[in-house]
């Protein structure tokens, strides 16, 4: 994963631990021989001159399978990284509860993918809001973004204290220099960055867009897997955490911390990104889309989209997700008089889908590499016309569907446009004429009319 703008800095090494998401496995990892102290958390004089500091992911008393901190030992403490705030104003970035910026009617919508910019975007600057769901003063529900960017971020740094961020590359690597260390994530893999990590954003291939899940709930974790038993499905083995790496510069430099919906800045006069070691379970992590193994049926039915749920964020009601990350991707369709696409329906939760690459088997025109849907709680959707027409009369025998990467942000709140997602030019005025064809099939007899 190494390239050459990550090999001029000594020790950066990139996703080195398998890491398991919500389960409270720990690591410990260090740049400088004896920077991690051993046998105690916080020594009275940490090696090198460094500051112990615990970040948290959890309340304190949280049961041990689920309470979450790492300790850092840095050459500064972060009070000397939160100065003098100062509003920032990212206008297109929104947060929930925001209502009442456009006018468009209630209805199942797709846009072509986002335009990428012309004037110089990094990555927090490029981040545009299409939906927002439930509420971020109370810690519950989500954000559905979209990114466009062409410039790094050299000194400008960024946290979230709002929530943690799901990233999907969709076009364009990007390297997350975070304070524990950097993740270099290209399309096809996901990266999610922890509610309150410090980090900026280098682009590996000139320019990036992608998608973002801001949530603002409980932490992504892994599903429980139920009867399916031990394997398959996403696997713990395959989540990677980085080694530690650090930054010692002394140049003036800027973060930005998203609080409460609002933005805010702060100057210093060194790199933030100054963590020699680290030991605990609190970090960020990227997730390799290809090793995902999905299950299905064998002989008939077509089960439902929540076996392809790669991690979810519960709620506080058992079974029901604040939000289920879920990806469609190559599989061997195989079953018996089945109608294989995703059928008719109207569900509670609310979908957001996009496209990384190829083609989506329901809608095998219209959805494009890049773009994205919304299919709100209890509006109709399923497969177009000619989805249908296809899958009604394919020959039943085991079809491998290949050559294509799906996702969908599911939550159980509305998620509601933004005036930026409302006002889009590349939003399709006639995607609902996609099901314009569905034919009335009802004659009275058994058969029906499938002329």
């Amino acid at each position: 994963m190494s390239t050459p703008a990550a090999q001029a800095r000594a020790g950066k090494v990139a996703s080195a631990y398998t890491y398991m998401p919500g389960f409270g496995n720990d690591f410990e990892t260090e740049t400088l021989p004896g920077s991690l102290p051993q046998g105690r958390n916080s020594p009275q004089r940490p090696a090198y001159g460094l500051y112990a500091e615990q970040l948290s992911g959890s309340p304190f008393t949280a049961p041990r399978g689920t309470n979450e901190r790492s300790w850092l030992y840095r050459i500064r403490p972060s009070v000397k990284h939160h100065g003098r705030f100062k509003a920032f104003d990212l206008p297109l970035w929104k947060s929930a509860p925001n209502v009442g910026d456009h006018e468009l009617p209630l209805g199942q919508l797709r846009w072509n993918p986002t335009p990428m910019p012309s004037e110089p975007t990094d990555f927090i600057h490029g981040m545009r809001t299409m939906t927002t769901a439930g509420d971020v003063f109370g810690q519950a529900g989500m954000a559905s973004h979209v990114y466009v960017a062409n410039t790094d971020m050299v000194d400008d740094h960024f946290f979230n204290a709002d929530g943690e961020l799901m990233v999907v590359p969709q076009v364009g690597g990007v390297r997350f220099v975070t304070e524990m260390g950097v993740i270099e994530v290209q399309p096809g893999e996901i990266c999610v960055l922890p509610r309150g990590l410090t980090f900026k954003v280098e682009l590996m291939d000139g320019t990036a867009r992608g998608y973002v899940c801001e949530n603002y709930g409980a932490k992504f974790t892994l599903p429980d897997r139920g009867p399916i038993g031990a394997n398959c499905l996403a696997n713990p083995r395959d989540f990677k955490t980085p080694t530690a790496w650090y930054e010692d510069k002394e140049t003036p430099c800027r973060i930005v911390v998203k609080w409460c919906g609002r933005f805010h800045v702060t100057e210093i006069g060194h790199s933030p990104l100054d963590v020699v070691a680290w030991h605990g379970n609190y970090a960020p992590y990227k997730y390799d889309l290809s090793t995902f193994s999905p299950v299905g049926a064998i002989l008939f039915d077509h089960p439902d989209p929540s076996i392809f749920t790669v991690l979810t964020a519960p709620s506080g009601e058992e079974g029901t997700a604040n939000i289920d990350f879920v990806i469609f991707p190559p599989r061997w369709m195989v079953a018996e008089d089945t109608f294989r696409p995703p059928w008719y329906h109207r569900n509670i939760m609310s979908e957001f889908m996009g496209l990384i690459h190829g083609q989506y088997d329901a809608k095998e025109e219209g959805f494009v590499p890049g773009g994205m849907s919304l299919h709100n709680m209890m509006l109709a959707h399923g497969p177009d016309a000619t989805g249908f027409e296809k899958a009604s009369r394919a020959d039943l025998k085991p079809v491998k569907l290949d050559h294509t990467m799906a996702f969908m942000f599911e939550t159980r709140f509305p998620q509601l446009l933004t005036g930026y997602a409302a006002g889009l030019e590349t939003l399709q005025a006639d995607y609902v004429d996609c099901w314009s064809d569905l034919k009335k099939r009802f004659n009275g007899t058994p058969e029906g009319d499938w002329s």
